[in-house]
């Protein structure tokens, strides 16, 4: 196990050394070509889907098909030069996408080369996929179309002690308020938009406004705010970009009705992310005994697992430690966490091989 782990650790500076973000596409792909060729070069016959310049990349045991699927995505946020050169010290591996989400290709692809070289009937496929970071709609989404599992984990989230099972679901809203332009000298003789967009901001508030000590509930943050085109003008236009994340308490058509009856401007629907939850497997249970002490856990983020609740196949969210460093300038990756992880997957992997 010890020299798998320095594997997935050798790997994952590899693939920290691609910038693969959204503003560099020609690194992403770059990124997807050292996937594929690496699992090439193990024997394997990966799979890639292209869709709107996105990659993903697949390793199945038989065309589509696996009993348990590990997804994972390879394109990282924005970040100083530096941070794509990895550093290990500490027991931490440091860079940008050491925890979010490299180590878990790594992870997934090291796991699948050593299912494959034990032979026979292998349980494991893994999906990993470019674009999780803007969305997962041309990656992930479009991936999980060709694909059938019965059971996922999506090792994007958790830690060694949280098995997530729910993550809340996502509305993206513009709200438009409009008013009348005139003269910042005579300001009687116009509508001011930006005013009016504050009014409508402070009534959407009282919609949120009952909150659990756990804070799973619904929650509103306003993102961006625009509006107004000079100083001594009174503005005509006011726009304010809003993040809803919402829990299997809401239903997100009625939110969204709540939100525009609340308000005197119009509100835009940008994006609809359902909720992701876990679904029912005799293979969670399997996977909750082995990780000794993980708990089902919830979370407030979202993640392309969501895609694999609209797929309808079961899953869970789940991996090693960061320390909550993720998409920060002293991102990590705790080694012994992954070490514990791989671990437990091992086995889990072994157990699904049995029957």
């Amino acid at each position: 196990m010890d020299t798998m782990l320095r594997e997935i650790i050798c790997l994952t500076q590899k693939l920290i050394r691609f910038p693969s973000t959204a503003s560099q596409p020609a690194q992403r792909k770059a990124c997807a070509d050292f996937i594929a060729a690496w699992l090439a070069d193990c024997g394997l016959d990966p799979a890639r889907t292209e869709h709107e310049g996105v990659a993903c990349i697949s390793a199945m045991p038989e065309p589509g098909r696996c009993r348990v699927l590990l997804m994972a995505h390879f394109d990282v946020v924005d970040a100083p030069e530096r941070l794509f050169e990895p550093v290990e010290e500490s027991g931490r591996l440091h860079g940008r996408g050491a925890i979010d989400d490299k180590y878990a290709v790594a992870t997934a692809m090291v796991l699948m080369k050593h299912q494959h070289l034990r032979g026979g009937p292998a349980p494991l496929g893994i999906l990993l996929t470019g674009d999780e970071e803007v969305g997962g709609r041309r990656g992930a989404r479009r991936a999980l179309e060709g694909v059938s599992a019965e059971f996922a984990i999506a090792l994007d989230g958790g830690d060694p002690q949280s098995l997530v099972v729910l993550q809340k679901g996502v509305l993206r809203l513009v709200l438009t308020a409009r008013g009348k332009a005139a003269h910042g000298a005579r300001p009687w003789l116009g509508v001011n938009a930006v005013e009016a967009l504050m009014a409508d901001l402070a009534a959407l508030k009282s919609l949120f406004a009952h909150e659990r000590e756990d804070h799973w509930n619904r929650t509103l943050n306003i993102g961006m705010v625009a509006g107004g085109t000079a100083v001594n003008m009174v503005p005509a236009e006011a726009r304010a970009w809003l993040d809803v994340r919402y829990t299997e308490d809401d239903d997100p058509e009625a939110l969204l009705a709540e939100i525009r009856s609340a308000v005197q401007g119009e509100v835009a629907l940008e994006r609809q992310d359902i909720m992701f939850q876990s679904g029912d497997s005799p293979l969670f249970e399997r996977l909750l005994r082995r990780a000794k002490g993980a708990r089902p856990a919830k979370a407030h983020g979202a993640s392309d697992a969501r895609f694999l609740s609209e797929r309808g196949i079961p899953g869970v969210v789940w991996g090693a430690q960061g320390g909550g460093s993720q998409h920060s300038d002293d991102e990590y990756l705790d080694i012994a966490s992954l070490a514990h992880v791989v671990a437990v997957l091992w086995d889990f992997l072994d157990d699904a091989r049995t029957d």
